[in-house]
């Protein structure tokens, strides 16, 4: 065998070994997160309203995307969100549920091509007399950046299910923050409410 055949062999053997029979990843959960486990926030309303963006262009996912941003914030209202009081009206609305792809990089011969996503998600609470009257409202956004290899049609789905469930994770640490901070005096039993963690910062992960 002569040198260059050997180095060409090894350079084979050497891409056979990163592509091939790695861990088998877990299966993708099914769903929009669920955040049923958290004590929900009980607010001094009769009812609740909670309804998706106005402006279809703020609400979009780039395919493949198993869990769509916009029904995940609306879940995540369901699940946070109480009418405990006698009147008045609370409503949830999505702003922005955008998950966005863009190419960050062509890849060469021991490197795979990558891919930049985006996940912006925006919500406003706002809480209402009978008559329609603003008693006030809480506003919260996150974002969330990550640059992952561009495989195949699976891994793509898998990077875009991770970055919504990061940036709703997110989501709800800021929206409970937001409410507790701008509409505490309509909450419930505040004085027995746990203190509001702290406001989420902003994060740019990137990935080879």
């Amino acid at each position: 065998m002569t040198g260059l055949t050997r180095r060409s062999a090894l350079g084979l053997a050497f891409l056979a070994a990163g592509c091939g029979g790695g861990e088998r990843l877990p299966p993708l959960q099914s769903g929009p997160p669920s955040y049923r486990h958290l004590t929900p926030l009980r607010l001094d309303v009769a009812s609740l309203e909670i309804a998706p963006a106005l402006s279809s262009a703020r609400i979009a996912a780039a395919p493949p995307a198993p869990v769509n941003p916009a029904q995940a914030m609306l879940a995540m209202a369901e699940d946070r969100l109480s009418a405990s009081g006698r009147d008045g009206v609370g409503r949830f609305l999505v702003q922005t549920a955008l998950l966005t792809r863009g190419g960050a990089g062509g890849g060469g011969l021991f490197s795979s091509n990558t891919e930049r996503l985006d996940c912006i998600l925006r919500c406003r609470l706002e809480l209402r007399s009978a008559d329609g009257e603003l008693r006030g409202f809480a506003e919260a956004e996150v974002r969330r950046t990550a640059t992952q290899p561009a495989g195949d049609e699976a891994a793509r789905a898998r990077n875009a299910d991770t970055i919504i469930r990061e940036a709703m994770a997110d989501m709800n640490v800021e929206f409970e923050f937001q409410v507790r901070r701008n509409l505490r005096a309509a909450l419930m039993d505040t004085e027995r409410a746990a203190p509001a963690a702290a406001p989420v910062e902003q994060e740019t992960l990137a990935r080879p």
